[in-house]
């Protein structure tokens, strides 16, 4: 998001353009494409508002730690009341539907007060400690929303949904160190002999971090088992995602300083036609 009006909350119209045009661009709307129109709607509207949180916290003029408590303000009243915010009244029918919680949400925001307190992560379980907000909540919501309760197919999902953002994570270095962020263990930037100052010779690290990810994600898979019909699609299509970036980091040799590399489509219908099959998780 742009820039949120001084004094104000809301989402402005230029806001919500660059949302729609964001939202084209990442593959999470693709995979709604083809799922019922209701399920696109409460999914949809799930990651309409984790956008807005997240470009609060990126990209808003002025006090972005202001403008998230605001947020943060108005989100709780989409449980107790009438939300000022257009993209927190779409999110309305899918909290009354689908039993949603507000703690989830609350994560999404905490993940992103911090990210203006805190630029670096000193260990691989730090790191991970800050997916607990950023990404698991997103997944343990996405359950909610399909009709999935199960403990064991949350902790699933968090492992899936860490490594979706550890792999992020890997595409974006060059972007994120611009942007004054390093979400690669300080542990791992001093064992391999990195300057933090610019990254030179990240490689070994990207390569380190990777790995990590993709053991995650391979346990994670077993979170198909529990899931059927279009649940068991639009997950698989995630995890497919994120075994084509991993195929992605591997192809350009870690190399990411100049620009993330971009998974093939190819690669994610090979590996959606594998998971379905089940031989990567049964």
């Amino acid at each position: 998001m742009g820039r949120t009006p001084a004094g104000h909350g809301t989402v402005g119209d230029r806001e919500r353009r660059t949302l729609l045009e964001k939202k084209r661009a990442e593959n999470f709307p693709v995979a709604l494409r083809i799922l019922p129109r209701t399920l696109r709607r409460d999914l949809g509207a799930l990651y309409d508002v984790a956008r807005v949180i997240d470009d609060l916290g990126d990209e808003a003029d002025g006090d972005r730690t202001e403008a998230l408590l605001r947020f943060r303000d108005d989100l709780a009243r989409a449980w107790d009341g009438v939300p000022a915010e257009p993209v927190l009244r779409r999110l309305v029918p899918a909290i009354r539907t689908r039993g949603l919680d507000l703690e989830p949400f609350d994560r999404l925001v905490q993940a992103n007060l911090r990210d203006q307190e805190v630029t670096r992560y000193p260990t691989q379980a730090e790191l991970e400690g800050y997916c607990v907000l950023s990404a698991n909540p997103v997944g343990r919501i996405v359950l909610r929303i399909f009709g999935v309760r199960s403990a064991e197919a949350e902790r699933l999902s968090d492992l899936v949904c860490t490594a979706l953002q550890l792999f992020e994570h890997c595409q974006d270095v060059a972007e994120d160190h611009r942007a004054g962020r390093i979400y690669l263990p300080q542990q791992d930037l001093v064992g391999f002999g990195i300057d933090a100052r610019d990254l030179a010779g990240v490689r070994p690290a990207v390569a380190a971090q990777a790995r990590r990810a993709l053991d995650l994600l391979t346990e994670g898979t077993a979170l198909l088992g529990y899931l059927r019909g279009w649940a068991r699609l639009a997950i698989a299509g995630y995890i497919a995602g994120g075994l084509a970036t991993a195929d992605a980091l591997r192809r350009a040799d870690w190399e990411v300083m100049a620009g993330p590399p971009r998974p093939r489509k190819r690669d994610l219908f090979l590996h959606l036609v594998e998971l379905l099959g089940g031989r990567r998780w049964a």
